[in-house]
C-alpha cells in the first residue's frame, strides 16, 4: 500500500529546537523568525525561498526577502529543514520536524511534489542491500515524472496535434 501525505510538523518542539538553536548561536530571537518559522511549519510543502516570501509578505510586507533567505538557511542549519533540490533550478526546503522517511514524486510538468511511503520499496532496498553487503544509513528516493493532471494536458495535446 503506497500513502501520500501532506506534513503535520509538530510546531511546539520545532519552535524550541530553532529556540534552543538560536540561543546557542548568540543571535536574537526576533519577532520576525518566529513568523517565518510558523509560516513555514503550517504550509506543508517544499517551498522556496521567494514562495514562502510571497506567502509572508501578504500578512506581513515589513518582512524582507533577505530576512526569510536568512532565516530558511538558519533553520537548515539547526536540523528542523532540509534545503532540497528538484530539478526546477530552486533551493526548496522541507520541514524535518517530526517525519519518518518518505519518498517524493515530482511532476516535470508542473512541478507539484507529492510525498508517500511505501512499505514494498523499503523492503526491496533492504533485500538489496542486504544481497551484496551493505548497510543502509540513509537514502533518497525521487521519482520523476507527470502527474495525472498533467498527464491528461499532454495526451489531449498530442491527439490534437495529431489530428492538425
Amino acid at each position: 500500500m503506497i500513502i501520500i501525505f501532506k506534513k503535520r510538523a509538530q510546531m511546539p518542539a520545532t519552535r524550541k529546537i530553532f529556540k534552543d538553536f538560536i540561543a546557542r548561536k548568540g543571535l536574537k530571537s526576533t519577532q520576525q523568525r518566529d513568523i517565518i518559522l510558523d509560516e513555514f511549519l503550517c504550509s506543508g510543502s517544499h517551498l522556496s525561498t521567494e514562495e514562502l516570501y510571497l506567502r509572508i509578505r501578504r500578512k506581513h510586507p515589513n518582512i524582507g526577502y533577505a530576512t526569510v533567505y536568512r532565516t530558511l538557511k538558519l533553520f537548515a542549519e539547526c536540523g528542523i529543514a532540509e534545503e532540497r533540490h528538484f530539478g526546477d533550478g530552486q533551493a526548496r526546503y522541507e520541514s524535518t520536524s517530526g517525519e519518518e522517511h518518505h519518498d517524493h514524486l515530482i511532476c516535470t510538468g508542473c512541478g507539484a511534489i507529492l510525498e508517500f511511503e511505501d512499505p514494498g520499496i523499503e523492503e526491496l532496498q533492504q533485500k538489496v542491500a542486504a544481497a551484496h553487503g551493505f548497510r543502509i544509513e540513509r537514502h533518497r528516493l525521487e521519482i520523476y515524472g507527470l502527474c495525472r493532471k498533467c498527464e491528461g494536458a499532454e495526451g489531449r495535446a498530442r491527439s490534437s496535434d495529431a489530428s492538425a
